[in-house]
């Protein structure tokens, strides 16, 4: 599933392509249930005459501000991508949903083969807000200190892992990045969130922030369907230090590199570089 730093890439290389167009048509909707809250009629009508005004990014959502203060938000799910096409002449990929079309003949399409992604229409911004705030917690690149960090994990009993995937907690962050940046805090996947010391706490604060900009900085991770607005892969894939890497050596260490399931998901790990404090002799 892109996280964070794949939508950011797309948000990042749309801003540049589509910020100032306006909407002509849209077209292409065959897979209704994509569109949670507005039926393929609404869309269709309310698009239309419309300027993207702004694109941006909140966890794995990317954001559309359109005119008149109408949001259209995409949640890409699985295999979703969101490809531009200048001018609108090349042949529409296998899996295109949904195609909006410019009054400049270029085009936004989404592409998803598996059909998990979502697209949302909202009517106003603080429709947009409400929903954004019941699903996700605070952005993990916006100053995330450590003093931020243990007041969110204060009280928790949860283990790590699954700490990191709950999108309440930080959001935008999945499986890949998860165990990318446990590997490089040194932590344990199933460390109980509460036992954390401060050092310890500064290091996966720092891991966050480091993980997810070096992402960034290299257009995200593509392992078999994402790409970029441009539709090239990313190059992040070339980078990761743990995940997918089993029977690998550890890039620390040198020791094995281990795969298990933990929190209902694939996990990798280094076992020597990321191993479970010792219990407390009574």
């Amino acid at each position: 599933m892109p996280e964070l730093p794949e939508v950011e890439t797309t948000a990042r290389g749309l801003r540049e392509r589509i910020v100032g167009k306006r909407i002509a048509e849209v077209s292409g909707i065959d897979w209704p249930r994509m569109l949670p809250n507005a039926a393929p009629e609404l869309l269709a009508a309310v698009l239309p005459s419309l300027t993207v005004e702004l694109v941006d990014r909140r966890g794995k959502y990317l954001i559309l501000g359109l005119s008149d203060d109408r949001w259209l938000t995409i949640h890409r799910k699985m295999s979703g991508n969101l490809v531009f096409d200048p001018d609108g002449a090349s042949l529409l990929a296998p899996h295109t949903h949904l195609v909006i079309h410019f009054e400049d003949s270029s085009e936004l399409r989404f592409v998803d083969p598996r059909k998990f992604g979502r697209v949302y229409l909202f009517l106003d911004r603080e429709e947009l807000d409400r929903f954004l705030a019941q699903r996700l917690g605070p952005e993990p690149l916006a100053d995330l200190t450590v003093a931020r960090l243990r007041s969110l994990v204060e009280g928790r009993r949860g283990r790590l892992k699954s700490l990191l995937l709950d999108q309440r907690f930080l959001a935008g962050i999945g499986n890949l990045y998860a165990d990318e940046i446990l590997w490089d805090a040194r932590l344990h996947p199933e460390r109980s969130a509460g036992s954390l010391t401060r050092p310890e706490l500064r290091r996966l604060a720092d891991a966050i922030v480091r993980v997810l900009t070096e992402a960034i900085q290299r257009r995200g991770t593509s392992f078999s369907t994402y790409l970029d607005a441009s539709g090239q892969p990313g190059e992040n894939q070339s980078s990761l230090q743990v995940y997918g890497r089993a029977g690998l050596p550890c890039p620390r260490c040198a020791r094995p590199i281990e795969r298990r399931v933990i929190a209902q998901r694939g996990t990798w790990l280094c076992p020597h570089c990321q191993r479970l404090p010792r219990p407390a002799v009574p």
